[in-house]
């Protein structure tokens, strides 16, 4: 049975948060405003595809609503859609059940490419992973001292399951998906957009981490108190969880890098 307290997360849980759930996209989905309306569509698309707000084989939301959501002409939308396209991340399709599908797969774990995203990072290394530290934990803090609805208390927890439950392959794009959703709890554009940012710069370097069972059972163990201490609102709890957390992963992302 699940648990009717706001700091219960059912054991059974097994669907969460989906791509056509306004309060999962807004992190990625804010209006364009820089003066190259093109191509920060393209990358704000392309932050939906990586960070797995949208999956392998998920549809996009209809033009109409993309485009309005993002504050552009349709026309700009459809070129933004059309390189990536090119670049094989997206299809359209005709018909019926037609729309624009996602064709994008998250490349497997790679220690030559990690090394790769790492050298051409550079000294931006320590300022992402510093950055990360201070938004993150700044999030949790403040998801966990709001007064959550029935809706988001839910959401958290069916993001949790949906991770404690992920393949592999999938594993990264769900941990995205599931510091986005806390983000999303803060009630504040800005910061859910910050953190969707800096999940960017380092996207490249967490997904190339090999996938290793003792850092997937401390990382479970770690979303978890996460999750409970948000819903549970206890604020600085929230904020020890997410930096034991971020710790771990910058220590394992130095470890590999010798």
């Amino acid at each position: 049975m699940e648990q009717a307290d706001r700091g219960g997360i059912p054991a059974d849980r097994r669907r969460g948060s989906r791509p056509d759930d306004d309060w999962q996209r807004g992190a990625v989905f804010r209006p364009v405003r820089t003066g190259n309306a093109f191509e920060e569509t393209v990358q704000r698309l392309l932050e939906a595809i990586k960070l797995g707000v949208f999956e392998y084989g998920d549809r996009l939301p209809p033009e109409r609503e993309l485009a309005a959501r993002l504050n552009i002409s349709r026309e700009t939308l459809r070129e933004a859609i059309r390189s990536l396209q090119q670049a094989e991340c997206v299809e359209s399709r005709r018909g019926r059940y037609g729309g624009t599908f996602v064709t994008y797969r998250q490349p497997p774990p790679d220690l030559g490419e990690l090394r790769r995203a790492v050298r051409h990072m550079g000294a931006e290394l320590e300022d992402a992973l510093t950055y990360r530290m201070v938004l993150e934990t700044g999030a949790a803090e403040q998801a966990a001292r709001r007064h959550l609805t029935d809706h988001q208390a839910d959401r958290l927890r069916g993001s949790l399951a949906d991770l404690e439950q992920a393949t592999p392959e999938a594993y990264r794009q769900l941990d995205s998906r599931f510091h986005l959703a806390i983000a999303e709890l803060t009630g504040s554009p800005s910061l859910a957009a910050g953190v969707a940012g800096i999940r960017m710069r380092l996207n490249d370097l967490l997904n190339a981490i090999p996938i290793l069972d003792r850092n997937i059972e401390n990382a479970f163990e770690q979303h978890r108190a996460m999750a409970e201490a948000i819903l549970a609102g206890d604020a600085e709890r929230a904020r020890r969880a997410t930096e034991e957390h971020l710790a771990a992963t910058a220590a394992l992302l130095r470890g590999f890098l010798g």
